[in-house]
């Protein structure tokens, strides 16, 4: 039996705001649903977001309380960086934290020649193949603090999907949220999401600048009971940067609503008990909310007994309910019995067949 239920929603703009930039994505962050895009798939310097693929392969391969003796490579690193010098002496995380909150890029060829033994380019080839593990076919990795570099390039897609993956790891998750820091040698970190503390909901993720990317930034902000991550590419300042992705994670956050999809006070069935009694309600055994998306029809999947033998107690499962969005599955319970329906005494059995019969002959002369 198929229902459907009803999902209000507030007027629905015309689409998603214009905003100055070369690519763009909004997702929702469970399920990859895509919210609003251009050019997504589009191949482009990503910048400074490389860095989450470098510590996301670092953590594969050293733990945070490891000690990095800085390399002569890293310690040349120029333009963004917190000025590390050869020989000096910092822990994995102090380098995850100066990579994530001030994008240093010393700090990320610390970590790429640390667990490459020295070795950079065997650390790429390292990223280059998480990025294949994880599906990002757009993606192609040549250093790991993002610079520009021939052959250096990603999308929208791949950048959500990557911020997506990084964000199930509290060390990484734990990070990005945070707006300074301090570490080793007594430096302090100041990041360059000026969003964080600013958007509601904001939690991370990471920002990116060169000549070649323009300003870039991937962010992830929370909702009612749902999660919005909103990618924007190739804006020509920072300001068109951080107008252009608070429009567009208002816009994604706008396009869900946390309902109930599943309620104990409803009929999903009517279950017949004989013996000339009233039907039995057949309801849900819990409720259940869900985030889902405004505008679009939920429809209720019941398959249910039609017909009960008594005694059937209150709480006695008599079927399930799947509520769906589109394909999506948003939400399923088992169905029970509403109430307690007693099988009748003998004299009240023998009465209901009487009179049952009596009205079956008496339809013969009818």
């Amino acid at each position: 039996m198929l229902a459907a239920l009803a999902c209000s929603a507030p007027a629905l703009a015309a689409g998603p705001p214009a905003v100055d930039a070369r690519n763009y994505l909004v997702v929702n962050g469970k399920t990859g649903e895509v919210v609003a895009a251009r050019g997504a798939h589009q191949r482009v310097p990503i910048a400074s977001i490389t860095k989450l693929m470098t510590v996301l392969v670092a953590l594969e391969h050293a733990k945070l309380s490891d000690e990095v003796t800085v390399r002569p490579v890293a310690a040349g690193v120029g333009e963004s960086s917190i000025g590390l010098r050869a020989g000096e002496r910092l822990t994995v995380g102090d380098l995850v934290e100066a990579a994530l909150i001030q994008s240093a890029n010393d700090a990320a060829y610390a970590l790429a020649a640390y667990v490459g033994g020295g070795d950079v380019a065997a650390f790429v080839r390292e990223m280059n193949a998480k990025a294949r593990k994880l599906r990002l076919r757009d993606s192609h990795f040549v250093r790991p603090d993002g610079l520009d570099a021939p052959g250096e390039y990603s999308s929208a897609a791949d950048v959500s999907r990557l911020a997506r993956i990084a964000m199930r790891h509290p060390e990484i998750r734990n990070v990005v949220r945070r707006r300074s820091g301090t570490i080793a040698g007594g430096r302090t970190l100041h990041t360059w999401n000026d969003l964080l503390g600013e958007f509601p909901g904001l939690y991370g993720v990471k920002t990116g600048h060169t000549g070649e990317a323009g300003w870039c930034e991937v962010a992830a902000a929370r909702g009612r009971g749902y999660t919005i991550y909103a990618t924007i590419l190739g804006s020509p300042s920072r300001d068109e940067r951080n107008a252009g992705l608070g429009a567009l994670l208002r816009w994604g956050l706008s396009r869900y609503r946390l309902k109930s999809v599943i309620a104990t006070d409803r009929t999903y069935a009517l279950a017949q008990t004989g013996y000339g009694l009233a039907p039995l309600r057949v309801v849900a055994a819990s409720p259940t909310r869900h985030a889902v998306r405004v505008g679009r029809p939920l429809v209720a999947h019941v398959v249910a007994t039609a017909a009960v033998e008594l005694p059937v107690h209150a709480g006695d499962r008599l079927g399930v309910v799947r509520v769906y969005q589109g394909k999506r599955l948003v939400g399923t319970r088992k169905l029970v019995a509403a109430r307690t329906v007693e099988r009748p005494n003998l004299p009240g059995r023998v009465g209901f067949y009487a009179r049952h019969t009596v009205k079956h002959v008496l339809g013969w002369f009818s």
